[in-house]
């Protein structure tokens, strides 16, 4: 598993950071330029893609990640890249499948993007109230229902 040593930066005037990776890396993984991996740093692992961005080569860091592994911006963190061949499936709440079998877009939630399907169920998880959460499966519904 190729591991490099790296500065966390935070992107100017947003609450975004990334870990730039080098191109040598990427190319010893040979997958391409937007390989599947497994990030790991400060003993915390996460799934991701590497994007390309200007010529370079970035791993997203979204803050749940950064919190939980416990890094901020500017400090030097060794991280190591392992391709990730596993499949990429989001658990369905039952209310959410429920809603998506009556309305007959289970289809349509199921030919999106694991990144698209993870953030629909994640916002419906996080509703902290019930009717929050009816609104979110309403409106991914919808969403969904307009792609079908």
């Amino acid at each position: 598993m190729p591991s490099f040593t790296t500065v966390i930066r935070k992107a100017e005037k947003m609450d975004a950071m990334g870990i730039e990776a080098p191109a040598a890396i990427i190319a010893e993984l040979g997958q391409g330029k937007r390989p599947k991996v497994v990030v790991t740093l400060k003993g915390y692992a996460y799934r991701s893609t590497v994007a390309v961005m200007r010529g370079k080569y970035l791993l997203p860091l979204a803050r749940v990640h950064r919190d939980a592994a416990g890094v901020r911006d500017g400090e030097t963190v060794t991280v190591t890249l392992e391709l990730d061949t596993a499949p990429r499936e989001v658990a369905v709440p039952d209310d959410f499948a429920a809603a998506m079998k009556t309305a007959r877009v289970r289809a349509a939630f199921d030919k999106l993007a694991y990144t698209h399907r993870k953030e629909h169920v994640r916002a419906i998880e996080e509703a902290k109230k019930p009717e929050t959460r009816q609104r979110r499966i309403e409106k991914a519904i919808a969403m969904l229902a307009a792609k079908a």
